[in-house]
């Protein structure tokens, strides 16, 4: 069978827990727990309701304590597009202005790892400029031990689906430049735990740590923790003994001798970025959406408010991610709290098969593979323009400053 027909998620917390061991749980992986991190639209509104960008700057790299931390904690929701990087962005305009500045750069930061995967596609799973070490099978999880800074980054990471940026840069170098193990097995690691997990954000941050797009490793020693997180220092069972004590080794790639030209160049922008305005062919009978698309604020759904709305769990590719049952709860959440405002139909199997039967529906293009590849085998009746912060351009996309530079340089 392609599809098969699931019951609306409920919305409270006991019932959506249900529900996903129930109709998904052999497709997850960990304990059916769900994140401290609702997922859904209401949670999404008060959360940016409830960021104020004030001392960001300052605090952004805080870990520990908990109050030092400065991070927003809206990456799950933007990554599902719950809240729009247009929609932050403009949220934070009236705080101060050193603050407003460093947390836009950081959405931008988010832009520009959407708009590399966007254009590079599954060419991201390959380090992009300089060799260094794809994959490599890790033994026991270097994460898993009895120093501090990483055993409770782990299990954070484990128990509630996220990790401040610090904390992601102390695992990731750890994996990468102290242990030497391919990058691919720990992005997939995270991208099975994250709830903000995307291949976009999540693969460009490996391949940042590990130097295989600026040609610099990340460094993580006990210095980092000391300045972010200092009482993990003060309470580790190994912290006389500490395996962080000083930096790695000093590792520097060599260029890749063959570097893919579209890193450089972008002969079809509009492949890329999608369209500028509606594009409209047909009557669509439903809206299809995914998990990039889940906010009440998606363009098709807009456009078409008496529609249907579509969204099918996609059996093959779950059961070879293995997600955490959090990420899975989360996603249930978001369709159980949509579900309120709109006729939301719910599948689980073949995607293309299932909207096959659907009939025509509207999207909103979406700048991922997968989206791609679907949409080419369904009818799309109307295709409408992704949110982007700034359309991409075709100029260089060799780092984030060359990516920034270029935008400025076609203004």
């Amino acid at each position: 069978m392609s599809r098969t027909p699931l019951p609306a998620p409920p919305a409270d917390t006991d019932g959506v827990v249900d529900w996903v061991s129930h109709h998904l749980g052999d497709l997850a992986s960990g304990d059916p727990t769900p994140s401290p991190t609702r997922g859904g639209q209401a949670a999404a509104d008060a959360a940016l309701d409830g960021f104020d960008v004030t001392g960001y700057a300052r605090r952004r790299n805080g870990v520990l304590p908990l109050s030092a931390r400065g991070a927003s904690r809206l990456s799950p929701y933007i990554r599902h597009g719950l809240l729009t990087l247009p929609r932050v962005y403009e949220h934070v305009k009236s705080g101060p202005a050193s603050d407003v500045e460093k947390f836009r750069d950081e959405l931008l930061w988010q832009e520009y790892a959407r708009q590399l995967y966007a254009r590079m596609g599954s060419a991201t799973r390959a380090s992009l400029r300089f060799a260094v070490r794809d994959e490599y099978p890790p033994g026991e999880n270097p994460w898993d031990v009895e120093a501090s800074c990483l055993q409770e980054s782990w299990r954070e990471l484990v128990d509630t689906g996220y990790l401040t940026n610090q904390a992601r840069m102390w695992l990731s170098s750890h994996w990468t430049v102290r242990q030497g193990w391919g990058w691919r097995d720990g992005e997939d690691l995270f991208f099975r735990h994250l709830l903000d997990g995307s291949r976009a954000a999540n693969r460009s941050g490996w391949q940042w740590t590990v130097g295989a797009l600026t040609g610099k490793p990340y460094g993580f020693s006990r210095w980092q923790v000391e300045k972010r997180a200092p009482e993990l220092c003060r309470r580790c069972p190994v912290s006389d003994a500490c395996p962080i004590q000083d930096w790695p080794e000093d590792q520097r790639p060599e260029p890749r001798s063959m570097v893919d030209p579209r890193m450089r160049r972008d002969d079809d922008v509009e492949a890329t970025a999608g369209p500028i305005d509606p594009r409209v062919e047909g009557r669509p009978e439903a809206v299809w959406i995914t998990a990039e698309s889940l906010g009440r604020d998606d363009p098709a759904m807009t456009a078409h408010a008496d529609l249907p709305v579509v969204f099918v769990f996609d059996d093959a590719l779950l059961r070879r991610l293995r997600l955490s049952f959090a990420r899975l709860t989360f996603l249930a959440e978001a369709l159980a709290d949509l579900s309120l405002e709109r006729q939301v139909q719910t599948y689980r199997g073949n995607v293309s098969e299932t909207l096959a039967d659907v009939g025509p529906v509207a999207a909103t293009f979406t700048p991922v593979p997968g989206w791609r590849r679907i949409s080419a085998r369904v009818t799309i009746a109307a295709t409408y323009p992704w949110p982007w912060l700034r359309r991409p351009h075709g100029g260089s996309i060799t780092s984030f400053t060359a990516w920034s530079k270029s935008r400025a340089s076609r203004r």
